[in-house]
């Protein structure tokens, strides 16, 4: 269970971006489309709205990606083992109770793929301060043990990254993140758990692949769902 935070206002919507995202772009076999734009929150909306999501490529540019299968985490598909179940009582849960340092945590540079840098840190920021972007933390007494980070718009939640502490610590944390969110998802009528990519570590907890035209008729109607 989620502790209960205070109540919070609508999203502020922030000023258009002067960027225009193509309807359904063409992407390269690891989902690639283009590079350039800026990382403004009114950009950043427009994007995911889009169904492309922003990272980096090379130094210091931008590259927007928009993956075909799409990984996606059915809510009503939810896999947790029983060895899973048994840590979910390890581990208590937050909500937005420190962004940066979950996003910070996402992207340290010691892991595997650790593609968030500062510039990423401070735009994402910005978009959580608009209550655009949230964070779900897991705790271990008091250590952050795991956590992830994604953006909200109506029914969908487009997760970015996750991470966990190494054992004894972590173990497990980061599923539990997952299902921790399900359950927030869940409960607020979202109806789209966007993940990217389908991995192995992600497969176990049910996410599948659509294809690109199943995302994009998904994706509009949890933008259109009222939450």
């Amino acid at each position: 269970m989620i502790e209960p935070r205070p109540a919070a206002n609508e999203p502020v919507e922030p000023p258009p971006s002067r960027w225009r995202f193509p309807d359904d772009p063409p992407a390269d076999a690891h989902g690639f489309v283009a590079h350039g734009a800026d990382l403004e929150p009114g950009t950043l909306l427009a994007a995911y709205r889009t169904g492309l999501f922003p990272m980096p490529v090379g130094r210091g540019r931008i590259g927007w990606f928009n993956p075909d299968p799409r990984g996606v985490l059915p809510l009503d598909g939810l896999h947790v083992s029983r060895s899973l179940r048994r840590s979910l009582h390890r581990f208590s849960i937050t909500r937005d109770s420190c962004f940066t340092e979950v996003m910070r945590r996402c992207g340290d540079p010691r892991r595997k793929h650790g593609w968030i840098d500062d510039d990423f840190v401070a735009a994402y920021t910005r978009l959580h301060e608009l209550g655009w972007a949230h964070s779900i933390e897991v705790w271990r007494a008091d250590q952050l043990a795991g956590g992830l980070y994604g953006v909200r718009i109506g029914g969908l939640f487009a997760g970015e990254s996750m991470f966990h502490a190494d054992p004894p610590l972590g173990t497990d944390a980061s599923k539990v993140a997952v299902v921790a969110t399900v359950d927030w998802l869940r409960s607020t009528g979202a109806t789209l758990f966007d993940v990217q990519w389908k991995t192995p570590h992600l497969a176990t907890l049910g996410v599948v692949e659509v294809p690109r035209g199943e995302y994009r008729r998904r994706l509009r109607a949890a933008l259109a769902a009222a939450t």
